[in-house]
């Protein structure tokens, strides 16, 4: 370990002597200082190392990533294709379908269900960035064009149920397995006495389960209704195999970055002390898709999506370019 911080060591301190090398006398000062600095603004808190590669340009690398955060979003839980009103025309409230389910699988499984689930949304935006900066006024330098690219996970943030959401998604879940398997055992069994299989379980009770079936088929399935697909028909959210619910924002690994940006030192009289802000695009090469944990994704297959989501996905439509204002504060190595 010693001996490869030496190596290191003696590495860094050759490098100034290449700037001695007959590059430079050509005009090419390569490596001849190196530049560290610390970023803060759009695309997150990140350090670069920047060394000139020429007189009118520099060569910079470095990473960014989003600090985490919790933002929280809410579907609400409906039963059937359509939301019915909690009031009738008075201001009474009134009992609804997801009410009377609520009510029974409360005492079937214990738990209460809520009419709506909370999601937590939060960024996983992080990314490598190589960046190239032109100086286009050799006496004033404080001005500088950039070009290059960020790199980095194509997923960009994620949204998964509050852990207060589970009992109310165990219950959704339980509920439309139910109705699947009447339906399902009704429907086969008729018109001989159908039986309902729940594993070792069986009922065959034909009454019970005649009106057990006419009621699943008069409320529909159970879940949240997060918009409508292009035909019309609802999209009804459902929780997974594991009981949550999950979304994920995603755009392309590699994304373009074009820029200007304006620097000079931060103290008076000190050279190494540098300020410096970046202006520019980063190019998603189109718009973020939101993919549910089912396959959906709602930026393209599904319309009227209410409350804040529908406000998320309608700002992931328009975000095709991302805008960067970054920070840079700077301090010459050598």
């Amino acid at each position: 370990m010693r001996g490869f911080v030496l190596s290191v060591v003696v590495g860094i301190c050759g490098i100034p002597a290449l700037a001695q090398s007959p590059l430079q006398e050509t005009g090419y000062h390569l490596f001849n200082h190196l530049d560290a600095s610390i970023t803060l603004g759009t695309t997150g808190i990140g350090f670069d190392l920047a060394t000139p590669v020429t007189n009118y340009a520099q060569l910079r690398v470095g990473y960014a990533f989003m600090p985490s955060f919790h933002k929280s979003m809410y579907f609400g839980i409906q039963v059937g294709d359509k939301p019915e009103s909690k009031y009738d025309e008075n201001g009474n409230r009134v009992q609804t379908k997801f009410d009377r389910m609520a009510d029974a699988l409360n005492q079937i499984t214990g738990y209460k269900v809520e009419d709506q689930v909370e999601m937590i949304g939060m960024p996983t935006y992080n990314n490598l960035k190589v960046l190239v900066d032109i100086f286009p006024f050799q006496k004033d330098k404080r001005w500088h064009v950039t070009a290059g690219f960020f790199l980095g996970p194509s997923r960009i943030a994620k949204a998964y149920n509050a852990t207060e959401a589970m009992p109310t998604l165990m219950a959704v879940g339980i509920y439309n397995t139910m109705r699947e398997k009447t339906l399902a055992s009704y429907e086969a069994g008729w018109p001989y006495p159908p039986v309902i299989s729940f594993g070792r379980w069986e009922l065959n009770e034909t009454d019970l389960i005649e009106r057990l079936a006419d009621s699943f088929i008069r409320y529909g399935r159970m879940g949240m209704h997060v918009g409508d697909y292009d035909d019309g028909t609802p999209y009804m959210m459902e929780p997974g195999d594991d009981g949550m619910v999950r979304a994920e924002v995603k755009a392309n690994a590699f994304k373009p970055y074009f820029g200007l940006g304006y620097g000079g030192r931060l103290l008076r009289n000190n050279d190494r002390f540098h300020v410096a802000v970046d202006l520019g695009a980063m190019f998603w090469g189109g718009s973020p898709s939101i993919v549910t944990h089912e396959g959906v994704n709602l930026t393209n297959d599904v319309s009227n999506i209410s409350g804040k989501v529908g406000d998320y996905v309608s700002l992931a439509k328009k975000f095709k370019v991302f805008p960067v204002l970054d920070v840079r504060f700077v301090y010459t190595i050598f």
